[in-house]
């Protein structure tokens, strides 16, 4: 047979529409869950081919819901598609969609946010990191309630080759709200430059494929959305475990609009902050009066190595958190934590560096 031939005996037979089956399961999209319904075809064909050829692939797709996106990657010829939808209402339509494509369709009725994509998939489509990716894809229209949490446990992931990237540089392709989507790939010194871009960059080549206008969904959502494909790198341009990445980034953008030594400063105690924030600074040779938003992922690195030369001098450092030095300095002067235990606190100004 040839591989069009292949492709058209694993296109789905005749089927209700998804609209239909909306109806038939009386479906409706659940504010709180931050449900949207892309119905048209069309553009869940248009979504599933910023991911490349998916014939013979293996798939993940995250929340399916009435299973429009889930036609269209069966119909690319994907060998294997596991669904994860924590929404009950959603199984039984999706189980007639594995009817239909018998043996290609898997379904979990679980949350993303706590499935183990690790063991979802068999191990020999593994391939090693430095070379190319796997034949393994996750693809998922997300409600925008989960998006930015489930995109920073995947960088997460990424850095430590765990969960969909144990079979190594799992391409993603992922809906967003525009507002997030521009974040993921804002260039340096734009406006939406942000803790996002820096965490989603220095781990991936990240490009915002097309906008898909809001009134493309039901219920309408207020905002447009942006579709993001990300393929991690071979090496991440930041050489630090994620945490201290993570950490030493959302204390720069925490001020965003002043200089970038105010974030820094934040990072140590008043007893050390001047003396320790203006070594740092020095040793990554960065200006101070940058803003955080025209700092470079190179100069971000120089940043967080320093950082890290620092704590290995001093490992107390790692467990400062200014926000909790505020909230003990509060609740002191409001007279519910006793002074001495405020003073015993490993976030206190008063420890040494």
């Amino acid at each position: 047979m040839s591989a069009s031939g292949k492709l058209a005996s694993l296109r789905l037979p005749p089927l209700p529409t998804v609209g239909e089956l909306i109806k038939l399961y009386k479906l409706r999209a659940e504010k709180q869950l931050s449900q949207n319904f892309l119905l048209d075809l069309r553009l869940t064909d248009k979504i599933v081919r910023q991911a490349g050829s998916l014939r013979d692939a293996h798939v993940c797709e995250v929340g399916p819901g009435p299973g429009g996106l889930t036609r269209s990657i069966l119909n690319a010829g994907v060998m294997d598609l596991l669904v994860v939808e924590k929404d009950s209402r959603f199984i039984p339509g999706l189980k007639l969609l594995s009817e239909a494509a018998p043996g290609r369709l898997r379904i979990v009725h679980g949350d993303i946010l706590t499935y183990r994509m690790d063991r979802g998939f068999p191990v020999d489509i593994s391939k090693p990191w430095e070379g190319d990716p796997p034949n393994l894809h996750v693809i998922g229209n997300l409600p925008f309630n989960v998006s930015t949490p489930l995109i920073i446990k995947w960088m997460e992931n990424i850095a430590n080759r765990t969960g969909p990237f144990a079979y190594g540089r799992t391409r993603l392709t992922l809906t967003f709200q525009k507002e997030v989507a521009e974040r993921l790939t804002a260039s340096t010194g734009s406006k939406q430059r942000s803790r996002l871009s820096i965490m989603a960059q220095y781990l991936c080549t990240v490009h915002n494929c097309f906008t898909i206008p809001g009134r493309a969904f039901v219920p309408k959502p207020k905002v447009d959305v942006g579709v993001v494909h990300l393929t991690p790198l071979v090496q991440p341009q930041i050489q630090q475990p994620f945490r201290l990445v993570e950490r030493v980034v959302r204390n720069i953008f925490q001020f965003r609009r002043k200089h970038c030594h105010k974030g820094v400063e934040k990072l140590f105690p008043a007893a050390c902050r001047i003396e320790l924030t203006q070594e740092m600074m020095q040793k990554a040779d960065v200006d101070p009066t940058l803003r955080p938003t025209e700092l470079t992922i190179p100069q971000i690195r120089d940043l967080v190595n320093a950082y890290a030369h620092i704590c290995s001098i001093e490992p107390s450092l790692l467990s400062y958190e200014f926000r909790e030095e505020l909230r003990m300095k509060h609740l002191a002067r409001q007279g519910n934590t006793p002074v001495d235990t405020f003073m015993d606190t490993p976030t206190s100004p008063l420890q040494p560096c």
